[in-house]
């Protein structure tokens, strides 16, 4: 379920704004996005574990803090992310 850190360093250069970023919006709602799928899938299988959903619900929460902050301070950079990890249908 955690992200390896070969898969984090992936999701961090395609979504980084410079050499030394790690704690951009974007860099972050990208990582949990990623995580959030990742448990998605393990509910498919295993529909009864509830304390892991709890943690999905949180994650999905935390997102959508970013998410509302990056369109507050940034219109453009938040749709540009939308469209990037086709979050909004």
């Amino acid at each position: 379920m955690a992200l390896s850190i070969s898969e984090k360093k992936d999701i961090i250069g395609e979504y980084k704004r410079h050499s030394n970023d790690t704690g951009s919006p974007e860099v972050q709602i990208a990582l949990l996005t990623k995580r959030i799928n990742s448990l998605t899938e393990h509910f498919r299988v295993h529909t009864k574990d509830h304390h892991s959903r709890r943690g999905l619900l949180k994650l999905v929460a935390q997102r959508r803090k970013l998410l509302s902050y990056l369109k507050a301070t940034d219109k453009n950079r938040y749709e540009v992310l939308i469209e990037k990890l086709n979050l909004r249908k």
